[in-house]
């Protein structure tokens, strides 16, 4: 009667190996992954809500082996962000501030004028908002797109 335990020491290496390198370990989580391309329509859509759900798929939070660690998310397209919508005032009344890093350097700009130059931008600021403040949000925000 034969165990099931294998008697050369170079079988039993070699199997420990094969367990390594198909392991889900972070320098290996990449590898096999498949990023999938998801394309919305942004037309008659409010800011917020959007990009709410754009920074979920762009960190890959909907898929079944998320970590917060793992950059498994998905390349988002947007188009027609030109028609997106705002609720209550903040066409008039949001602003957005920037400092050159010199005394009396603070700038500011209006949603509504931001907007007018390039409405790509406030849709971009508002996602980079909702991204994690760590090394990896650069990388989320270059897989948003637009047409």
């Amino acid at each position: 009667m034969r165990n099931s335990f294998s008697s050369s020491p170079t079988e039993a290496s070699t199997e420990v190996e094969k367990k390594e390198s198909s392991s889900n370990s972070p320098r290996c989580a990449g590898l096999g992954m498949q990023r999938e391309i998801h394309t919305i329509d942004a037309a008659e859509k409010v800011l917020g809500r959007l990009a709410a759900e754009i920074a979920v798929l762009l960190r890959g939070k909907h898929k079944s082996d998320f970590a917060p660690y793992k950059d498994i998310g998905d390349v988002v397209i947007v188009k027609n962000v030109a028609r997106l919508k705002f609720t209550g005032k903040k066409m008039e009344q949001k602003k957005y501030y920037r400092h050159s890093g010199y005394l009396g350097g603070l700038k500011e700009i209006s949603l509504k004028k931001l907007f007018e130059k390039n409405p790509s931008e406030v849709f971009k600021k508002a996602v980079f908002g909702m991204l994690p403040n760590n090394k990896l949000r650069a990388k989320m925000i270059k897989r948003l797109k637009f047409e």
